[in-house]
């Protein structure tokens, strides 16, 4: 039987360690925060958890559109104490579920923290477990190693979070009240989540971007749509402006600019981004190849450059997202365990931005057509001209189609509409299955529906074909 060592128990090392118990191995998780890692506990669940309240709130806006009076979001009051707590009980909840879920695979779950050991002669690695609990630091001598250690939010030298008022994402749900004014300093996909989360809620909220748009590595037409949004929902938005430093100045915070402006506000939300978790575990000590900025690089079946070692997610810079962890995990385990494997295909991973709008994307993006690394026709499609959208007086957001000019086959999409990560689905499905737009066009949607708007977008391309 072989033994397996995991070390982090978040999507890529829970998952991977279900795939290699059905497989009979001998799997060890090692995890210091809870089963579900930082993803469940602290990030993914809790802040997706946070924006389902938001738009709950949302659900108030313009009611008297659909003839009834609800006095509108101004009537609305929200207990940031309440919400904070389901946040943190959901969280706790769903970590239990992957708990219970390894045990009953028969995986042994260990609290605590791991690294590697001395190099040792033969086909196994040396582990050293230290348990939170009872038990002093330990060897297990695993056939394969998989690091899944994950990535904890950055901090900036000038913005130190103080838990209190200058706060990281994982702080947010100890406030025990919503922010009179937020401060977001930066927009990327994190910072335009909570954004529009707590715009939705009511909370004044400032943006500093430091670029010329929000969410500067997504989709333009998107990106501006979604602004666009924000902006008439009364969010400040300060593009092309960089945060030198935010400094706590009595009851709240002020954030200096480096074109020396200043924003005022009762609390900062810093979200630059994250630094891999790969620090005291041993492996350049061990040979492990670590990039200068503490990445581990890995292959297409989640290799490093040492035979036996494999690291998934988060800490391995491919893409941060739990969808593609998982994935990573699993295929680890499938190669190191003698499996027929697919190596990884980015090219037909959907992503998608929980804003309000959310903004979903696959396949080739707008920039790739443009510059003319790929070919492709496309069309865009508002939703405005949906009936369903009408219905629901949806007003913004759009449907997107690449295809390959000759063949017709769907090669990418965005979409921007409420649950546009449920709508992403059916052109996820056609990217992966090489399907064309003759064969998404001749599906029969129900009507009135959004999907309808994907098969509408389909038509057009497939008309063009006709032309």
């Amino acid at each position: 039987m072989k033994r397996i060592v995991i070390i982090g128990g978040g999507p890529a090392g829970y998952e991977a360690a279900l795939v290699a118990a059905q497989l009979r191995a001998d799997v060890t998780v090692v995890e210091a925060d809870g089963a579900g890692g930082a993803c469940v506990l602290s990030d993914c669940v809790p802040s997706k958890t946070f924006i389902a309240s938001s738009e709950v709130v949302t659900g108030y806006r313009d009611t008297e559109e659909f003839g009834i009076d609800s006095d509108g979001l101004e009537a609305v009051t929200v207990d940031a104490t309440a919400v904070h707590a389901r946040v943190k009980r959901l969280a706790l909840a769903q970590s239990a579920d992957v708990h219970s879920k390894l045990v009953k695979a028969g995986v042994t779950f260990v609290a605590g923290t791991a690294r590697l050991g001395e190099d040792t002669l033969g086909h196994t690695h040396r582990v050293l477990v230290r348990p939170d609990y009872g038990d002093a630091e330990y060897p297990i001598e695993a056939s394969t190693v998989l690091v899944a250690t994950g990535a904890t939010p950055r901090q900036l030298p000038t913005a130190v979070p103080d838990g209190e008022r200058i706060l990281t994402w994982r702080q947010v749900y100890d406030l025990p009240a919503l922010p009179e004014h937020l401060v977001v300093v930066g927009s990327g996909v994190t910072g335009a989540e909570f954004a529009s989360a707590y715009l939705a809620m009511g909370v004044p909220v400032t943006l500093v971007s430091s670029r010329d748009r929000v969410m500067p590595h997504e989709d333009a037409d998107a990106a501006m749509a979604i602004e666009q949004v924000f902006r008439t929902r009364g969010m400040t938005i300060l593009n092309n402006s960089r945060a030198d430093a935010v400094t706590r100045v009595g009851d709240g915070v002020e954030v200096r600019l480096s074109d020396g402006r200043t924003v005022t506000a009762s609390h900062a939300l810093i979200a630059v981004g994250s630094v891999p978790n790969t620090a005291d575990l041993g492996l350049a000590e061990y040979g492990v190849t670590v990039a200068d900025s503490g990445h581990v690089p890995v292959d297409r079946v989640s290799r490093t450059n040492v035979p036996g070692i494999y690291a998934a997610g988060d800490c391995t810079g491919v893409l941060p997202l739990a969808s593609v962890a998982a994935m990573q995990g699993r295929i680890a385990m499938w190669h190191a365990l003698g499996e027929a494997v697919v190596p990884l295909r980015l090219r037909t991973v959907a992503a998608n931005v929980f804003t309000d709008p959310e903004l979903a994307t696959v396949g080739v993006s707008q920039d790739e057509v443009d510059d003319g690394r790929v070919q492709a026709r496309q069309v865009m499609l508002p939703l405005a001209g949906n009936a369903r959208a009408k219905m629901a007086d949806l007003r913004d957001g759009f449907v997107k189609l690449f295809c390959r000019p000759a063949s017709g086959q769907i090669i990418g999409g965005v979409v921007v509409a409420p649950k546009a990560s449920e709508l992403i689905m059916p052109i996820t499905v056609a990217v992966e299955n090489h399907m064309t737009v003759s064969q998404l066009a001749h599906t029969i949607t129900i009507y009135p529906s959004l999907s309808g708007s994907v098969a509408e977008a389909a038509r057009q391309l497939m008309w063009h074909d006709e032309e």
